[in-house]
């Protein structure tokens, strides 16, 4: 199967040609021209590629959110901007920053050496009770059936945001601050509901959790 590539870019002409070029290599990829849905379709992705400049939110924003959101994600800066300081700004969470005008042989073999770096990270997964998470890939085996569980974007923010924190509890408005980004309204059903998705997913018995507890009046956490 071919890598999947999140590519960030709102330049039309640049945006373009990479692609192209990309799909030539055999990768799969998902153009989008601003960071507006960037942490939810980096869920599905194997390596990020960022610009700078971008409508709205700008590159190091949307690169922080997605590697908060996905640790284990290889984020890749692709920019114009060339200063050192906005390298080193670049490289607080980004794991590689190229700048423009580059050469796309260039931009293939460094892609390659992050997806390399994801595999062997890969290699040992996190084991939670029946499940082995894959952090790397953004992929979640259950070891009982061998099948792979799915979870959306959202519900997979809130579970890697809750193993990060393993055996913590972390309440509804660290949870929400961190997964929306936004303050958390009290009375907003929105996280149960998704905590109960996620259950029904990733639970043998969602009645009787052995992976999300709820501690009442307090939040979540996963057990360590």
């Amino acid at each position: 199967m071919s890598a999947s590539i999140l590519y960030i870019e709102d330049d039309h002409e640049i945006g373009g040609w990479v692609s192209e070029f990309l799909k030539d290599k055999g990768y799969e990829v998902r153009w989008q021209l601003s960071g507006e849905k960037a942490v939810e379709e980096a869920a599905a992705c194997a390596v990020v590629i960022l610009d700078v400049m971008l409508p709205g939110l700008d590159g190091f924003t949307i690169g922080q959110r997605i590697k908060k959101a996905y640790p284990g994600l290889p984020i890749l800066m692709l920019s114009a901007r060339t200063a050192i300081d906005d390298k080193l700004q670049g490289l607080e969470f980004a794991d590689d920053y190229l700048t423009k005008p580059f050469h796309p042989d260039e931009l293939a073999a460094r892609l390659e050496v992050l997806l390399r770096r994801s595999v062997v990270k890969s290699a040992e997964p996190l084991r939670v009770k029946h499940l082995s998470v894959y952090e790397a890939e953004n992929r979640i085996v259950n070891e009982d059936t061998g099948e792979e569980t799915l979870l959306t974007g959202k519900q997979y923010q809130i579970f890697m945001y809750l193993l990060q924190h393993q055996g913590r509890v972390m309440t509804k408005e660290q949870i929400y601050e961190s997964v929306w980004g936004e303050s958390y309204i009290e009375g907003d059903k929105t996280l149960m509901v998704h905590i109960r998705y996620l259950r029904e997913k990733l639970e043998r018995d969602p009645a009787t959790p052995e992976i999300i507890e709820t501690v009442r009046g307090l939040g979540y956490r996963v057990r360590a």
